[in-house]
């Protein structure tokens, strides 16, 4: 698979920024945020990615469906915006439980995907649901298993709405590899990073670089590659000491390690071996 690489990764880029460490390290493709791109411009920012020769491998986020208003307005203008964009898919994160009724959340994601489904496809964008590991169920993602997630997908075409296969997320489920496999055409995104130890007190900022940590990711990559999935593979870090490194160093460590099956490359001091347990 191709190297995509997310912008979260590189989390203090701006898009020009981002754009030009894509062009530099020979990464053919971005996974771009909502907020930056706005301060940027959509329009301006859909012009440079063209220019740069880059496709756009998703656009983060929509979703958070599980509070009362459901924030479908603000999902139609983000479909609308990777359609300009030409995102080869909006990434939808569930939400969290608003109320502690956790039936009544999983529900509303449910029935915003009735309203939003048929608008996506008449956008010609693609709908991506992440399931999110079940730590962050309360403020993030009542949709805790990929096995979740394609019985939501399962009322609409594979070609409108899908999954995200995300590493952190997923790897621990004992039905994995059944659920990629069920997944197939339904695999919108795939997004990898590593499971590192010990978590830090904010645990949204617990990745690690892939080859750094637990997942196997060698395994997780075949799995998915499988089922015929010829997207990208795109690297999501949220990690503090990662945003702290110039953003060249990062991207070249990624191209190294995805050339090298996301084993880490020694560095300038900068890469660290993998975690023992």
């Amino acid at each position: 698979m191709k190297l995509s690489l997310n912008q979260a990764t590189v989390k203090r880029a701006s898009v020009p920024e981002v754009v030009d460490v894509c062009v530099r390290n020979g990464i053919p493709a971005v996974g771009l945020w909502r907020d930056p791109v706005a301060e940027y411009g959509l329009e301006r920012t859909a012009a440079l990615v063209a220019s740069a020769g880059l496709e756009v491998s998703s656009l983060c986020r929509g979703g958070f469906f599980t509070g009362v208003d459901q924030r479908l307005d603000d999902n139609r203008r983000a479909i609308d915006e990777t359609a300009a964009l030409g995102g080869q898919c909006l990434v939808l994160v569930p939400g969290g439980v608003p109320d502690r009724d956790l039936v009544a959340a999983r529900w509303r994601v449910a029935s915003a995907l009735e309203v939003l489904a048929p608008y996506a496809a008449s956008a010609g964008v693609r709908l991506a649901l992440e399931p999110m590991h079940p730590m962050f169920c309360a403020d993030r993602g009542v949709v805790s298993t990929l096995g979740q997630a394609l019985e939501l997908a399962a009322p609409y075409p594979a070609e409108v709405v899908g999954v995200v296969v995300d590493a952190l997320h997923v790897w621990w489920d004992p039905a994995l590899a059944a659920d990629v496999r069920r997944a197939g055409p339904r695999i919108h995104s795939y997004q990898v990073c590593d499971w590192v130890t010990p978590l830090p007190a904010d645990v949204l900022l617990g990745r690690g670089l892939p080859g750094d940590g637990h997942i196997d990711l060698v395994g997780l990559t075949s799995l998915v590659a499988a089922t015929g999935y010829d997207g990208y593979v795109e690297v999501e870090v949220f990690n503090e000491e990662v945003w702290a490194r110039p953003f060249d160093s990062v991207a070249a460590d990624l191209v190294r390690r995805h050339a090298t099956g996301w084993e880490p490359v020694v560095d300038g001091g900068h890469d660290r071996l993998p975690v023992t347990p």
